[in-house]
């Protein structure tokens, strides 16, 4: 293990970091974007922006979706001024808000979340909501969840993130053939957090159903989307079960990045979607660039076997949707759309998505010409 760097070199190894990105991705991890996906994109527009009301007035963002007797519920980030993160609610109908509560839903009540409960997915299993989500207290970001039987009464269930430090995470990682683009990151994340910090996990979402009779989570540990399997939720409070998957990590990879729009990272967008062609999963992506705009956060889409989702059965080489509209490139932060929620009526496909960490907005597209077009961009 490297030894802490000085306090004077703190910004020559912030731009170093960047630098072991380009060198752990290979020609071949990495592959430039030449062609273009012939999908017919419908924007919905923006369908909810923040209020006065103090627990939502900087911004709304990230929400999960699902319906439920025709109405579509969502559970969305809010953010106060004070930049701590809860969860609100309202319910669509069209695309229209019909109603909207006044107060969060889920928000901070101890110290493993006191700086914010952020990024919901929402999955229907068995008769139960499983609502994940983010929990930040300031320094280290984990999984938590909730589960509510009607949608309205939730119940938290507490973290599920392993008490690992990075430090000693990705000592684990040096084990498996996982290679330097997942250690590298334990290197960003001690220079900006301290050589305590925890192994960071986020972007969590429960598969809909179970697969070959086991619970299925998407989770991310940078910088690439993992499957962990689990017959009992209480197995994830168990560390010794999380340092045996962590040491199996090679195998239990969906996707690691591959292209140029997602040459730092990508990770889980919305739930894992059940379609006769296979999984279909709609992830975000990061690309670094060297031009002004910095990071430019994008969705992609990939296609994975229902029964081995490690198997990807399409990937689209390029973005299916990416910054455009000014509230797109401009706001809390800029070049960001965010998937992280979606919604099938018949054969439409509407995601939902943050953009610029300020607003929320939807588009929409015909789902057979998405699996049409991630069958011919096979892996």
């Amino acid at each position: 293990m490297k030894k802490k760097a000085k306090k004077h070199k703190k910004r020559r190894i912030k731009i170093s970091f960047f630098v072991i990105i380009l060198i752990n991705y290979t020609a071949s991890d990495i592959i430039s974007i030449t062609s273009l996906i012939m999908i017919d994109l419908k924007d919905e527009g923006i369908i909810l922006e923040s209020t006065n009301l103090p627990f939502e007035k900087k911004g709304v963002l990230n929400p999960a979706v699902i319906e439920k007797d025709d109405v579509t519920h969502m559970f969305y980030r809010a953010v106060s001024d004070q930049d701590i993160s809860s969860i609100g609610c309202c319910q669509l109908k069209d695309n229209q808000v019909i109603n909207r509560l006044d107060h969060p839903v889920i928000f901070p009540e101890f110290d493993y979340e006191k700086m914010g409960t952020e990024d919901p997915r929402i999955t229907l299993l068995d008769g139960t909501y499983y609502l994940f989500y983010t929990a930040y207290d300031g320094k280290n970001a984990l999984i938590a969840y909730a589960t509510s039987p009607d949608l309205v009464n939730f119940t938290k269930q507490g973290l599920i993130s392993p008490n690992l430090s990075y430090d000693l995470a990705e000592d684990i990682f040096r084990n498996t053939k996982v290679g330097g683009k997942y250690t590298m990151f334990e290197i960003y994340f001690r220079e900006m957090a301290g050589q305590d910090v925890l192994l960071w996990e986020k972007d969590a979402s429960l598969f809909p159903k179970k697969i070959n009779g086991k619970y299925a989570l998407i989770h991310r540990i940078l910088p690439g989307i993992q499957i962990i399997y689990f017959d009992d939720f209480s197995q994830l409070h168990e560390l010794s079960y999380w340092e045996e998957y962590l040491s199996q990590l090679d195998y239990n990879i969906i996707l690691d990045p591959k292209y140029q729009f997602e040459n730092r990272n990508v990770g889980g967008g919305c739930p894992p979607i059940e379609t006769p062609e296979g999984w279909l999963i709609i992830y975000h992506a990061i690309q670094d660039t060297a031009a002004v705009e910095g990071k430019i956060y994008r969705a992609g889409a990939a296609l994975l076997d229902l029964n081995d989702p490690t198997k990807v059965i399409g990937r689209l080489k390029e973005p299916l949707f990416g910054p455009k509209e000014e509230w797109e490139k401009k706001g809390v932060i800029h070049n960001v759309v965010f998937p992280t929620g979606a919604i099938i009526n018949n054969n439409k496909l509407t995601i939902y998505y943050g953009a610029a960490d300020t607003l929320i907005a939807s588009k929409s597209l015909v789902l057979s010409e998405l699996l049409d077009e991630l069958k011919v961009n096979d892996i």
